[in-house]
């Protein structure tokens, strides 16, 4: 833990610094935004969305666009269900690091002592691959590993004995490594040691606390949500609605979580120190703590322009953008993108989720940001 998390964890001051908090400013960079996002969903017809940005604990801006499937009646509302795809690691790193900190299994424990299906080629059999490195995305293995047998719906417990064919590409904790399979190996130690399920603690520990009433876990929760975004997959004649895929929600924690706008402006006023009840001053900071360097998120169109440096945390991506601290993560499943991010220094967090994949999400958040951390930057000079 850095010195300056704990300086803040404790409460003392680093240093006296303007407040950036007028109602005005925020107010005319929400407004500009809203009126961006409904424009470029409309000009990339995208079926539907919604996008939110608070501040502190207040929703400052809140708005949806579109319908939940193509050719229906029914509107995209600030309690329309979509999936979260990747963003559902944020909740994994959240849910394990409460447990390790409540002593429950720690990050040096190999992956294998839960999952003993879980071995790979060389000397080691992957017994140096740690539950850190699971949850940090530095497992060394190649990225991705193994996900196109989960594209092509393949079974879980099936694909575990295939990493033995497997050796690391560099050594555990050294490399940026993108996992999906292999993250969700974190769901054995969380039931092992607690005798609940994966479920039942994601609602006992985070969605219940936090009022987070329409959000779900898993493909069944989602089918039976009435009021739902249904999947829209971009094709050369235009979006098309498929359905509900259920290959990634296999990995619960890491693309199993489902949840309306609504619920996710809880999630970042919570994770922006609002909720301590719930996630810990403590806790927020060892999620944040920045651990691999993510090389390969400096090169993101639409982004790289901005990055300065990239980490892994522990479910969430720290970025440096313009200089400035940023917590981040993405998603994207079939007919779903999502992103969710805040910045701890300005207290202001925003979300996007659509129900059409869309790389006007990515322009739409570097956007947002570059413009909120400029008006920042003004504010404070001289």
């Amino acid at each position: 833990m850095s010195l300056k998390s704990i300086i803040s964890i404790v409460g003392l001051t680093l240093a006296a610094v303007p407040q950036f908090s007028e109602a005005t400013t925020y107010t005319g960079i929400s407004d500009r935004f809203k009126t961006e996002f409904h424009k470029q969903l409309k000009a990339n017809n995208v079926p539907g969305g919604a996008f939110v940005i608070v501040k502190d604990d207040k929703i400052i801006k809140l708005s949806t666009y579109g319908k939940r499937k193509i050719g229906g009646d029914l509107n995209v509302n600030a309690d329309t269900v979509f999936r979260l795809a990747s963003v559902s690691k944020t909740f994994a790193g959240t849910l394990a690091t409460m447990l390790v900190q409540e002593g429950k299994f720690s990050w040096e424990e190999p992956v294998n002592k839960y999952v003993p299906d879980f071995t790979l080629a060389g000397p080691t059999a992957g017994k140096d691959i740690n539950l850190g490195h699971v949850i940090g995305q530095s497992t060394g293995l190649m990225p991705n590993s193994y996900d196109n047998i989960i594209n092509a719906n393949g079974k879980l417990e099936k694909i575990i004995p295939k990493f033995s064919k497997l050796t690391p590409m560099c050594t555990p904790g050294k490399c940026y490594s993108y996992q999906n399979i292999a993250f969700s190996l974190i769901q054995e130690p969380i039931e092992e040691t607690t005798g609940k399920s994966y479920e039942t603690l994601i609602n006992e520990r985070i969605f219940t606390p936090l009022k987070m009433t329409s959000a779900s876990l898993g493909i069944d929760n989602f089918l039976t949500t009435k009021n739902r975004a249904e999947p829209h997959v971009k094709t050369k004649s235009g979006f098309r609605q498929v359905t509900v895929k259920p290959n990634y929600y296999q990995l619960a924690p890491a693309a199993g979580v489902n949840a309306s706008i609504s619920d996710i402006s809880k999630w970042l006023m919570a994770n922006m120190g609002n909720r301590p009840d719930v996630l810990s001053p403590i806790l927020l900071s060892d999620i944040t703590e920045p651990g691999v360097r993510t090389r390969k998120e400096l090169r993101r169109r639409d982004w790289r322009e901005h990055l300065d440096n990239a980490h892994y945390g522990k479910g969430w991506r720290v970025y440096d953008f313009n200089g400035k601290e940023l917590i981040y993560h993405a998603g994207w499943v079939a007919g779903y993108v999502a992103e969710v991010a805040y910045s701890p220094e300005l207290n202001v967090g925003m979300a996007i989720l659509l129900n059409g994949e869309s790389r006007v999400i990515a322009e739409l958040g570097s956007q947002f940001w570059s413009d909120v951390f400029e008006q920042y930057e003004k504010s404070h000079k001289g």
